[in-house]
């Protein structure tokens, strides 16, 4: 694959707490410049990259990174982020609900979310490496019922990000609607074309450009 080919499957990443506007103002340049499928950034930055960069397809995270907020508050992140400017927005599941077997929960959540969303695309994200395989298959019914657009391996701040059986596995178990995002440890050019030919319409990585154009990571 080119370079332009795989650039169009990245949501450029920069979720790091101290992340600074300049910081953010380099990773939306990249993006323009290399025309990334997105820019992925903190919700407190959107406004004013929207404002700045309107040409920009802007994604920002809810409950991130851990996803125990009550839905009320997800639901309030989502409607401020979609009002600031966001086009996509990255949720986090309450990963104790699914614990406890509670996928009902689970699933009214996302369909709030998702309904806030309206016309957004919405991401779910399941933070496969604290569930089991049993978890993940029921989350892959789950993302499918609720309607969301895609679903998520990873936030990239747990103790494990994508692996090829996971997006495997996702692949088998997902609808047909919903499209697959990998996330988290990706480290070579090779990662990223394997996830591509596995059927990922996105990556999510902060290392695209460095990994691709040999230039110093943000």
């Amino acid at each position: 694959m080119t370079n332009e080919e795989i650039f169009s499957y990245i949501d450029h990443t920069l979720l790091k707490p101290t992340a600074t506007n300049e910081q953010i103002k380099k990773l939306c340049e990249e993006a323009l410049a290399c025309h990334t499928a997105s820019v992925c950034i903190p919700p407190s930055f959107v406004a004013r990259v929207k404002k700045d960069y309107p040409k920009l397809t802007i994604c920002t995270v809810i409950g991130f990174p851990n996803g125990y907020n009550k839905t009320s508050v997800k639901e309030f992140e989502a409607r401020q982020a979609i009002s600031d400017g966001a086009d996509e927005i990255d949720m986090v599941i309450n990963q104790g609900d699914v614990k406890e077997g509670n996928f009902i929960k689970v699933k009214e959540e996302i369909e709030c979310i998702k309904k806030a969303c309206g016309n957004k695309l919405l991401k779910v994200i399941i933070e496969t490496c604290n569930l089991t395989e049993g978890e993940k298959i029921a989350m892959c019914q789950i993302v499918t019922e609720a309607g969301a657009d895609y679903i998520k391996t990873s936030t990239g701040f747990g103790s494990g990000g994508a692996t090829t059986a996971d997006i495997k596995l996702f692949r088998d178990m997902i609808g047909e609607n919903v499209k697959m995002k990998a996330a988290g440890g990706v480290s070579s050019r090779e990662d990223l074309e394997e996830f591509i030919a596995l059927g990922c319409s996105r990556i999510g990585t902060s290392s695209a450009v460095s990994l691709l154009l040999d230039k110093k990571p943000i």
